[in-house]
Formats: C-alpha cells, sequence, structure tokens
C-alpha cells in the first residue's frame, strides 16, 4: 500500500509532534507573560529604576510563596491526619502574600513591606504555635535575609531580623515537641517543604545578586554615557571658547582695518588731494597768466617737491593695496643688497640736491639677501626717504650693510631731528605717525608701517634708533642668500 509523504497519519486521541511544540512554546509564551506582569505590579514611572528592579524582585519571591503555600495548603488537604482547623491555619502564609500582591498593585508599597516583613512570622509563628510542624522553621531565616534589601528604614529592618530570629530559635529550637509533625506523617512532604524553603532562600539570593549586577552594570553604562556627554560638551565648550577667541581676534582685526581705511581716505581726500589742487592751480596760473620765466624758475622747486611727495604717496597706497588684496603673495628671491641702494640713492637724487644733503653709501660687492625684491625696493626707498625729510640742509645720511653667516643687516642713518621717546613708543605700536620735515614736507606715516609689514612677511625685522637733535638709524634685518 502505498502511502503520500504530504499526508500525516492522526489516532484519535493522540497529539501529533507539531501540536505539542506549540502547545509547549504557548505554555512558555503564557509562563513568561504572567512572569512579567506579576514583577511589574505596582509600577510607576516616578519610581527610581533601582527601587524598580527591588519591587520586581519582591513581588516574584511572594508569586513563588504563594504557590509553595498552596503545595503546603493541599499537604495537610490531602493528609488526613491534620485536622480542618490545622488547614485553615496552614493556608494563613498564602493568604498573606496575596494581600501583598495586592497591596503592591494598588501602588501602597509600603503597606505591602509591613504585611510581610510583620504578618507572615506571625502567621508561620501561629502554625508553629498550634503544635503544627510542617517544614517551615528556615522561612524564618528568610525573612531576616530579605529584610536586609528591602527595608530601607534601619529601625523597621532590625526589628523584622529580631523578631524572625527569635520566632526561630524558640519554636524550632526551644519548642521541639509537636503534635502534628509531617515529619512523621509523610517524610518526603516534610523534606520537599524544607528543601522549598532552601531554595527560596538561595532564589532570594540569586535575584538579588542578579538585579544588583545588572544595575551595577547599567550605571556603568549610564556613567560612560555621562562621561562620554561631559566629554563632547567640554569639546563644545572648547570649540565655543575657541570661536569666541577667534570671533574677538576678527573683531579687532576688522577694527584695525576700519581705523586703517579711515586712515587712507584721509590720507586720500587731503593728503593726495592738496598737491593735486596746488599743481592744477599751478599750471592755470602759468596758462592763464602768461607768467615769465623768472617767476616760474621760483615756483618749480615747490612743484617738484609737491611731485615727490604725491609719487611716493601713490607708489605707497598701490603697495599696500596690492598687499592686502594679496595678504600671502610674498615672492622672495635671491637679490643684490648692494644694487638695490645705488637704484634707491638714484631715484632720490634730486630730492637730496634740492637739500644739499650728501648720501655716503658703504655697501660691499656680491652681497645677497633672500626677499620680495619689490618690497625691498619699497622698504629702502621709504626709508631713504624719510633720512631726507628730517635731515636739514647740507646734512649727510650713511647707507651701509653687516652681514654674518645667515643674515644681512641694512641700516639707514642721518644727523637729523631725532625722534623723541614718546613718538617712537606710537612708531612701534604699529600707529600712524607723521610730522612737517625740515623743509616742511608732508607725510603720512603710511611708509613705514609698510615696510614693518613687509619686513615681518620676508622673515626680516625692522629696528629703529633715535636721539632728539642727534638723528637717527633705521635698520632692518633679512634672511642670507644660500
Amino acid at each position: 500500500m502505498e502511502i503520500s509523504h504530504h499526508r500525516i497519519l492522526r489516532f484519535p486521541g493522540k497529539i501529533t509532534f507539531p501540536q505539542l511544540k506549540r502547545l509547549q512554546n504557548s505554555l512558555k509564551k503564557n509562563s513568561l507573560n504572567l512572569l512579567n506582569y506579576i514583577k511589574s505590579l505596582g509600577y510607576r514611572n516616578t519610581i527610581d529604576h533601582y527601587e524598580l528592579l527591588k519591587l520586581g524582585i519582591f513581588n516574584q519571591l511572594n508569586f513563588f510563596q504563594l504557590i509553595a503555600g498552596l503545595f503546603i495548603l493541599c499537604t495537610c488537604l490531602f493528609q488526613h491526619q491534620f485536622p480542618g482547623w490545622a488547614c485553615i491555619v496552614a493556608g494563613m502564609p498564602a493568604l498573606i502574600n496575596i494581600l501583598v500582591l495586592y497591596l503592591n498593585k494598588r501602588y501602597m508599597h509600603q503597606a505591602a513591606l509591613i504585611a510581610y516583613f510583620i504578618l507572615q512570622p506571625l502567621a508561620t509563628s501561629f502554625i508553629f504555635m498550634n503544635s503544627i510542624n510542617l517544614g517551615l522553621d528556615l522561612y524564618f531565616i528568610l525573612y531576616g535575609i530579605l529584610a536586609v534589601f528591602f527595608l530601607k528604614d534601619i529601625g523597621f529592618m532590625i526589628f523584622s531580623i529580631c523578631f524572625s530570629m527569635i520566632n526561630f530559635f524558640i519554636l524550632s529550637v526551644v519548642l521541639k515537641q509537636f503534635i502534628y509533625q509531617l515529619e512523621n506523617i509523610n517524610n518526603l512532604l516534610y523534606l520537599v517543604n524544607e528543601g522549598v524553603t532552601i531554595v527560596f532562600i538561595f532564589y532570594g539570593l540569586y535575584l538579588i545578586k542578579k538585579e544588583n549586577t545588572v544595575y551595577q552594570f547599567s550605571m556603568v553604562d549610564k556613567n560612560n554615557d555621562l562621561q562620554h556627554k561631559n566629554v563632547q560638551i567640554q569639546l563644545q565648550a572648547d570649540k565655543i571658547k575657541e570661536n569666541a577667541s577667534l570671533l574677538e581676534k576678527q573683531t579687532q582685526e576688522l577694527t584695525e582695518l576700519n581705523a586703517l581705511k579711515n586712515k587712507l581716505f584721509s590720507i586720500i581726500s587731503h593728503d593726495l588731494k592738496a598737491p593735486m589742487y596746488a599743481m592744477r592751480n599751478f599750471f592755470s596760473e602759468v596758462q592763464q597768466n602768461n607768467m615769465p620765466a623768472r617767476e616760474l624758475k621760483k615756483m618749480i622747486p615747490g612743484v617738484v617737491n609737491d611731485l615727490n611727495y604725491t609719487t611716493g604717496l601713490m607708489d605707497n597706497l598701490l603697495q599696500w593695496s596690492r598687499a592686502q588684496m594679496q595678504s600671502d603673495a610674498v615672492y622672495p628671491q635671491k637679490v643684490d643688497i648692494g644694487m638695490a641702494i645705488e637704484e634707491t640713492v638714484l631715484l632720490l637724487r634730486r630730492q637730496s640736491e634740492a637739500k644739499q644733503i650728501s648720501i655716503e653709501t658703504n655697501s660691499h660687492e656680491d652681497i645677497y639677501g633672500f626677499m620680495d625684491k619689490d618690497m625691498l625696493n619699497l622698504v629702502l626707498r621709504n626709508l631713504v626717504s624719510n633720512a631726507i625729510k628730517f635731515t636739514p640742509e647740507k646734512g649727510n645720511i650713511k647707507i651701509g650693510v653687516h652681514e654674518n653667516c645667515t643674515i644681512v643687516e641694512v641700516y639707514v642713518q642721518d644727523n637729523g631731528t631725532g625722534i623723541s621717546p614718546e613718538v617712537l613708543q606710537k612708531i612701534n605700536s604699529n600707529g600712524f605717525y607723521s610730522t612737517k620735515g625740515t623743509a616742511s614736507e608732508s607725510g603720512t606715516g603710511l611708509g613705514l608701517k609698510l615696510c614693518k609689514e613687509f619686513m615681518v612677511r620676508n622673515g626680516g625685522q625692522l629696528y629703529i634708533e633715535s636721539k632728539p637733535g642727534e638723528g637717527s638709524t633705521f635698520s632692518f634685518s633679512l634672511p642670507k642668500s644660500r
């Protein structure tokens, strides 16, 4: 006879393996749901996490003691040697367990603790006092152990421990004779009750240890999270502090740039406009009035002086504008220091000859520095021009070079009016300072500011030494070309 492989043979009154497996899974799921429900009796969001763990353990112990109490009640009912009143007395602990669970469900947690640690020892004592020994003497030890863990009030805890231990001593050690002795009636049930009590003791300790371990790990995790958050907060605080510092620095730079902008507008609107108007008026006068050559010759030195000032100022303004737009644009190269000095002296020859100032150069050949060539020329031009401006007629200026293995130092020395300490402090603080020259030459202070900035960009430094009435020495250092 051929049987299909997809067909399951069913016999009346028998359960198949898949059905048994489903039934087992269903019972397991329902048991877990019941246990979770019992543990959650009395839970509230306002209760501390650790207290919730203790409440769950307390509910579990009461639930399992309730099952044990029902087992003890059944023991008395099925053993005909026990009278009916003895069965009622034996069922009292189970009733107290029901009361405790009910009180927890009603959120009366303190009342539940009082009921358990006062009424349970009393009910157990009442069983012994009625000459009934069901093997429950170790329950007193269980009550003492649980009191240490569950009772926060020290006085209540000590009272509960003492009450349980005194009962244990009197009822199980002093009073040893009982009328209804389960050990003599059914030794196996007696040993089961004693064993269940021992299991409760160790199970209670296990639950306490387990929940404490879980709580400790959760606290460690929370502490780690807190430390991580603290690190993040510190990083954010440092970042905010850094941003605040950067913002403050940018604000300061913007303030300085704004002041510089105002100064430049003042230069353009006044210092640059005035000589241009003077030259316009001069040429208008020449055109309209047909001035004789003698008068023109008298006016030409003033015009040349204005032109020198204007061209120098325009050159400085253009260099400064380029420096601001290309703040990092520095092109250092090998430059001949002696040739740069000679070119500068030649460029300013007419300006020095107008005041009959002699310029002496003391620059050796084959001395090379490493610097942006345009910036070097501007620095030399401004320093020599300043020296001419503040040196009286028939004075002298010395320009020279010192070198060592790594640095080249260039100096411009005059025997002019000198600089007072107060003015020197203003110049060194990066401020604008200008005064009239010995021949009433105008100035803006922009030239020295550019000199200092360009030297810093090229890895050098500008130095000023001066005494009022004795002259000044302006020098700068720059890297030597290799």
